[in-house]
């Protein structure tokens, strides 16, 4: 039973993580799109980077709720009704991303297109900093009571003792450094991709936002200690941990080398290989911990008390096994099939 809960414990971070790192490159085009893409040709040329991908990435979401519900169906019900505002704007923004990706280039009018790019770049700027707060309130703590449900409101004082919103200095930092990330990782995505003005843009603006993200993880790393001190004390305890840390820190030792040789993909690849170590090094040192009580530690919900039962865990891991490997043959086999430079499509003709 134990040894089943810590792996699917891992199973959801490891498919969260891709989420992250698959769509976090194309909230990042979003976000962008306007500053590196100045005229009509050039954003209908962001679009078409990530258009053959964006809709797939967030498949990825779905698969880890889907993952969450199979084997810790507690803290999936506690969560969606903790959270349930914030889970609305979520779905409301990934909406207005996709409708605003298909609109956008249905009528040549100069206002529709200024309209729909707008709601585009809103959308994907809410959305990293909204799963950002939400990972800051997983950190920090909410609080649950002994039936293992909790109510927040949006803010309170914005201090992270009790009574907690779901804003507070805290959470508020670790959205901005979510935003701020993501959006470097789009950068380099559209450095990989593009080619031209938008490129260079887009490159000149990764060194810039990659050089944040390295001073935000320090001051969010000090956040993090006053607010869960607990973190950074298992962290010499988990060889996990550590081994996660050393690739965090060497995917941002690429992001700078590739950067500097303008060697984009090995760059954005050193993007994806930080978030991804960043985010496991994190679960790494919480586990089992998956929602932290700020009330009393013994209503923590962890993998060890609001797992599934163990024939439920054992008959999903079989299909489990079945379908991932599926799912990273389709992710090859698509960027294999739209290798290359993105360029722009002609009027009526795609995004």
């Amino acid at each position: 039973m134990i040894e089943l809960s810590a792996l699917w414990f891992w199973i959801v971070s490891v498919m969260v993580a891709i989420y992250v790192v698959m769509d976090g490159f194309d909230f990042g085009a979003g976000v962008l799109h306007l500053f590196v893409a100045k005229t009509n040709a050039e954003r209908r040329q962001v679009l078409a980077a990530i258009g053959p991908l964006w809709d797939g990435n967030e498949v990825w979401l779905l698969a880890s709720g889907g993952a969450l519900f199979l084997s810790f169906p507690k803290v999936l019900a506690s969560g969606f009704s903790g959270f349930y505002l914030a889970m609305w704007l979520v779905v409301w923004s990934l909406m207005l991303r996709g409708i605003s990706i298909e609109f956008r280039s249905h009528v040549q009018d100069l206002l529709w297109r200024s309209f729909w790019d707008a709601a585009f770049a809103a959308a994907s700027i809410a959305l990293p900093i909204l799963l950002g707060a939400a990972l800051g309130n997983v950190l920090r703590g909410v609080p649950l009571d002994a039936n293992g449900y909790f109510e927040m409101p949006l803010f309170t004082s914005f201090r992270t003792t009790n009574p907690v919103g779901i804003l507070d200095w805290y959470t508020v930092l670790v959205g901005v450094f979510a935003l701020v990330a993501i959006t470097a990782h789009g950068a380099l995505f559209l450095a990989w991709k593009s080619e031209g003005p938008v490129q260079d843009r887009s490159a000149a603006l990764a060194a810039k936002l990659w050089t944040a993200v390295a001073v935000l993880w320090v001051i969010v790393g000090i956040g993090t200690d006053a607010v869960n001190p607990q973190v950074w004390l298992a962290l010499p305890h988990r060889p996990l941990g550590w081994l996660f840390t050393m690739m965090a820190l060497g995917g941002l030792a690429f992001v700078f080398y590739g950067h500097a040789q303008k060697r984009y993909l090995l760059a954005f690849l050193g993007s994806g290989t930080f978030l991804l170590g960043l985010l496991a090094a994190t679960a790494a040192c919480v586990y089992p911990v998956m929602l932290r009580s700020s009330l009393d530690r013994a209503l923590d919900l962890t993998a060890l008390n609001s797992s599934a039962a163990p024939h439920g865990l054992a008959t999903g891991l079989k299909w489990w096994i079945l379908g991932f490997p599926v799912a990273i043959g389709y992710i090859v086999l698509l960027f294999r099939i739209h290798r290359g430079k993105a360029s722009a499509a002609g009027e009526g003709e795609g995004y």
